[in-house]
């Protein structure tokens, strides 16, 4: 198993598995903001091909053997997670002009997202954070997720940052995943919407370096 940036050919090649595995990280919450999986594929998707974009490939590590793709990891310092989000909304346009989505789709997606923003504390300059990270059924219980995580946290060392933070559905089983890496619960989040919908506590977790 080897880990490499996504670039290149690497990033066409593996592109249509990068939703599924995003997705896998919090469905309900994809769910909430998204409401129907195809949005949510076609967002991921143009996001993966655009630099500087929440799920751009410019961002991603990924996990490989002989070519098959076996996980990824999205990273990035902290005050890009709303700067990359905000990036998003071209995508939204050139959804709209290839009807890919609606108009009111769209501005339900933007008042979802406001809501379930608080979710999500501040991110300071001195953090490295994941934003996602996943490996694929079929390649669980390998260790890829703790090589991922400790390339996750050499990153950040390398940046000169002083923690590593990330946010997890508190009903996650990764939760205890994180522990076991050191990663200790800094806070715990609730928003009133997402949680009618089914949306549970978010944690935001970190480690000091």
């Amino acid at each position: 198993m080897e880990l490499r940036k996504a670039e290149g050919d690497l990033i066409e090649h593996h592109a249509g598995e990068v939703p599924a595995l995003v997705w896998s990280t919090g469905p309900v919450s994809y769910e909430y903001h998204f409401g129907r999986r195809a949005l949510f594929d076609a967002v991921v998707q143009a996001s993966w091909h655009t630099a500087g974009t929440l799920f751009g490939a410019d961002a991603a590590i990924l996990a490989l053997r002989d070519g098959a793709l076996l996980g990824l990891a999205i990273t990035m310092p902290g005050p890009e997670f709303r700067s990359r989000g905000s990036a998003l909304a071209p995508l939204w346009q050139e959804l709209l002009a290839a009807d890919a989505v609606q108009p009111d789709e769209v501005a339900g997606v933007v008042e979802r997202s406001r809501l379930a923003s608080w979710l999500n504390p501040a991110l300071h300059s001195s953090t490295w954070y994941i934003h996602a990270i996943a490996v694929t059924p079929e390649a669980r219980e390998q260790r890829i997720g703790v090589q991922l995580m400790e390339h996750a946290l050499e990153t950040a060392k390398e940046r000169g940052c002083r923690e590593l933070q990330l946010d997890v559905l508190s009903d996650n089983p990764a939760v205890g995943f994180y522990r076991s890496l050191g990663l200790e619960v800094l806070a715990e989040t609730r928003a009133p919407k997402p949680a009618e919908f089914g949306v549970p506590p978010e944690l935001r977790m970190g480690i000091r370096l």
